[in-house]
């Protein structure tokens, strides 16, 4: 199996020594360590150095500094992007910014992977240099229907290209999963380019959204990352059936998730 995973497709966190500083001051130990990865990523992408390897790197650097403050990450379901032939669409829901930083680490050393992103991560400092080197679809968020333009249209160049991408369809990061607010841009992309859904659910809330900085929020190692890759889903018709498993899939994980901490006394949660 590619990558971080195993034969059966998993990851999780080894099991390694934290310091006392680390385990007593999570946040304040993880969040040098991130910025100084991203600045260093931001300065070769400014030099034009900044390719696949650096972007996988940078992307493992984040996962490892996560672990290094004792969060632990768990992955399933990996086989299920790895076995596929070509490019895919990974419709996922949108808790935190640790899966935009550790997703790359988790998908493009398989398949090359981009984002659609909104339009201030491309004039965020540091982070602008290195995300316009991975050519995502950028939204607005201000007109829905410039949006869904660009998302069809860019979107199937990308993947006729060959390069996947994740897609979030929830206007914001939220800890709670609503239905309503999960639009189906997913399964209008993936029916218009002829590629399969790989449904992704994920529960990423170990790093919080911050009350003045939404990137620098608290580390909780307390709180267990999940990720897991769905079977691939093929669209027909007008894709109403399809986004309804996309989030049943992520909706049962996290209840799954959710269960899991309850029978851990909440160590978890």
């Amino acid at each position: 199996m590619k990558g971080l995973y195993d034969e059966s497709g998993r990851y999780e966190s080894p099991e390694a020594a934290v310091s006392g500083f680390s385990r007593a001051l999570p946040s304040l130990m993880f969040h040098p360590l991130y910025l100084a990865i991203m600045f260093r990523g931001s300065q070769h992408a400014k030099r034009g150095r900044y390719g696949e390897e650096g972007w996988n790197i940078n992307s493992l650097k984040v996962l490892r500094a996560l672990e290094s403050v004792g969060v632990r990450v768990e992955v399933e379901g990996a086989e299920n992007f790895i076995n596929l032939e070509g490019p895919c669409l990974f419709v996922s829901n949108h808790m935190s910014t640790l899966e935009t930083m550790v997703l790359p680490a988790l998908i493009n050393p398989c398949k090359r992977v981009t984002f659609v992103v909104k339009a201030s991560l491309v004039k965020m400092p540091f982070f602008r240099h290195i995300m316009i080197t991975r050519d995502p679809v950028v939204v607005g968020r201000k007109n829905p229907r410039d949006d869904i333009t660009a998302v069809l249209t860019k979107g199937r160049e990308l993947l006729a290209g060959g390069t996947s991408i994740v897609v979030f369809p929830q206007t914001t990061r939220t800890l709670e999963f609503v239905p309503k607010n999960f639009n189906t841009i997913g399964v209008k992309l993936a029916a218009r380019a002829g590629v399969p859904i790989v449904p992704l659910a994920l529960k990423t809330d170990a790093w919080a959204n911050g009350r003045f900085v939404k990137d620098l929020g608290k580390i909780d190692p307390r709180k267990k990352v999940h990720f897991a890759f769905g079977k691939p889903i093929t669209v027909t018709g007008r894709g109403a059936e399809e986004h309804e498993r996309i989030m049943e899939f992520i909706k049962g994980k996290l209840r799954q998730w959710g269960d899991d901490n309850a029978k851990n006394g909440g160590k978890n949660c």
